[in-house]
């Protein structure tokens, strides 16, 4: 799922490219991707785009008339900009919907057959704000806003990082990323940090965000991002899975949960404890390693 230096990153692109343009023409060419209904979608064509911005991972163009148009790209969900004249380069059955502007084509596909991208089209600030999970932004938060939002209730670090009520725009990939930046085991608890460990999760939080949104700007540079990814080459250890750690050479562990999975080093995070995978540790009971070193 794109994360908050992904969705960055296509805001800046598109305000590059649409703002300041009307919007031609509309077509949806899945049924599933508009979730609302009023005001009616054709409400936006031929007014401007006056604006692009981020709510969490979604992304919102502003229009005329106090009309916004969010987009959810969910796990699979791209944005695309062609140039006008140029061919889509992408099979039409992975297109949702497209937006035609005097200057070219935006583009807005799902590489899955799950359906969940989706956009929505409301009326005025209160109707944007409903769409907000109210998580606190990280770039803007000061150290105790920080521990405010992170001890707002116990959980584990893991889930508190990538919860949208408590964090805007931070996701699976991020999370494993800080969470490694910070030495820091993903199930700790959040009520039993101490001070220091705290502040390095905050630190370090700041600084992956940051890193990650300045490559992302050189990778698209003035076009428009097209490889956008939750796995990259220069991660430390989402989805680096049995992979050397780049700090100490441990092999890269995993747990499997749900749909995802929590990448970390044992040997930089957790004191070289393994942690449980629970449909592993299951399976192999008494024979489950304890530590890195019995792995």
């Amino acid at each position: 799922m794109p994360e908050l230096p992904d969705v960055v990153v296509y805001v800046e692109a598109l305000k590059r490219h649409v703002v300041g343009q009307p919007l031609d023409a509309i077509k949806i060419s899945s049924p599933f991707v508009l979730r609302s209904f009023d005001p009616p979608i054709e409400a936006i064509v031929h007014l401007v785009v006056r604006d692009v911005r981020r709510i969490g991972k979604r992304i919102v163009l502003v229009f005329d008339q106090q009309l916004f148009l969010v987009l959810h790209l969910m796990i699979a969900g791209r944005l695309r900009w062609r140039a006008k004249g140029a061919r889509p380069g992408i099979g039409a059955k992975l297109i949702l919907a497209t937006f035609a502007f005097p200057d070219g084509l935006l583009l807005f596909t799902e590489a899955s057959s799950k359906k969940r991208a989706s956009m929505q089209l409301v009326r005025g600030e209160a109707a944007l704000h409903g769409l907000d999970p109210g998580g606190l932004e990280p770039l803007d938060a000061t150290a105790e806003q920080f521990r405010t939002a992170l001890t707002r209730e116990n959980h584990t670090l893991k889930r508190a990082l990538t919860d949208p009520h408590l964090f805007s725009g931070i996701g699976n990939a991020y999370s494993d990323e800080i969470l490694h930046a910070a030495k820091l085991s993903p199930l700790k608890q959040t009520r039993s940090l101490g001070d220091d460990e705290a502040a390095r999760l905050y630190e370090a939080t700041l600084a992956t965000l940051r890193i990650w949104i300045d490559r992302l700007r050189r990778e698209a540079a003035d076009g428009f991002p097209e490889k956008v990814t939750a796995f990259r080459e220069a991660m430390a250890v989402h989805g680096r899975f049995r992979q050397p750690c780049p700090v100490c050479g441990s092999p890269v562990q995993r747990i499997v949960y749900a749909e995802n999975e929590c990448n970390y080093c044992a040997t930089c995070q957790t004191g070289g404890r393994l942690l449980a995978d629970r449909s592993l540790s299951r399976l192999l009971k008494d024979d489950w390693p304890k530590s890195i070193d019995d792995l």
